[in-house]
Parts: structure tokens; sequence; C-alpha cells
């Protein structure tokens, strides 16, 4: 048997060639699904952050309002206090008041709203300023605290809430 060098080495090459083509295609398609496993996972973790912090935060519907009340304290909330506080609790500070809580995260289309945005409202008070901050808890709902309900949960596309509404913010 005779063997032509030139020959092997082509075929050689070519197998070669082959190989570091599918080897790179391979890890190609490895970076993209491990980019994708990781965005779904930081989605799954903001979607039980949010969930936390919304159960927490009904363990105080009833609580009394009490504008300007005192942070940290669960005796009483008014509005930011209470975002502040339920937040705080897992880790996410917010600023005192509500018109510098709008100015947190990034801002979110009312469509587009998940569990645990925060949703600021104007109020007489304020004229056309933000004067009222709530949680989003899904199938249009908030969570909130305001006159003699104290916390409560409210639709946010009936009445007053819905011809109030301002912006929303993602801080999760």
């Amino acid at each position: 048997m005779s063997f032509n060098i030139a020959l092997v080495r082509k075929a050689i090459g070519i197998g070669l060639c082959a190989v570091v083509g599918f080897v790179g295609i391979g890890f190609g398609h490895a970076t993209q699904a491990s980019a994708a496993t990781a965005k779904a996972t930081a989605t799954v973790l903001k979607t039980a952050k949010a969930d936390k912090i919304i159960t927490l935060g009904k363990e105080y519907i009833g609580v009394k309002y009490k504008f300007g009340a005192t942070p940290g304290k669960t005796t009483s909330f008014d509005c930011s206090s209470f975002t502040q506080y339920i937040f705080g609790e897992f880790g996410i500070e917010l600023p005192r008041v509500s018109s510098t809580q709008a100015t947190e995260g990034v801002k979110v289309e009312k469509k587009n709203l998940k569990k645990g945005d925060l949703v600021f409202f104007r109020v007489a008070r304020t004229g056309n300023k933000i004067g009222h901050v709530a949680v989003y808890i899904g199938n249009n709902k908030i969570l909130h605290t305001y006159g003699s309900t104290g916390v409560t949960t409210s639709s946010i596309n009936t009445g007053y809430w819905s011809s109030h509404y301002i912006t929303a913010r993602r801080v999760l």
C-alpha cells in the first residue's frame, strides 16, 4: 500500500477545520443559552422578591394612616414610609418621600406594570405633582395606605386612582 502524503495532510487539515468549526458553533450556542438562563433566573428572583415584599405589606392591612409617620415604625404609616419600610426589609433602600421615590429605578409604562413596581399619583394637596405612592400587586391592584382605611388594596383602573395616576418606576 502506498500513501499519498499530500492527500493525507489535506484530509487531516479539512477534518481539523471541521472540528474547530463545530466546536466554535457549539460554544456560541452555549454562551447564548447561558445568557438566556441567567436572564430567566434573574426574572424569577425579582418576582420572588416582589412576592415577598407584597406578602409583608399585606400583613399590615388595616394599620392606620398618619401623614408624616415616623419612618421604620409599624404602628402607623403614610404612603412613602410604608413603601420605604416594606422594600427596606428586603434590602431595597428608598428615599423618604413619594416625589423622591419617583426618581428611583427605571420608568415603566402603565401597560407594562409588574408586581413590585412603584406607582405614583397626584393628590389634591399637591396639585399635578406626585403626592402618593403605592405598590403594584398584579391584576390591576395596588397596595398602599391613605385616609381612614389605612393600609389597603385598591383597583388602579377605577375611580380616583385611575384619574390621578401619574407614572410608575421599577426598583427591583
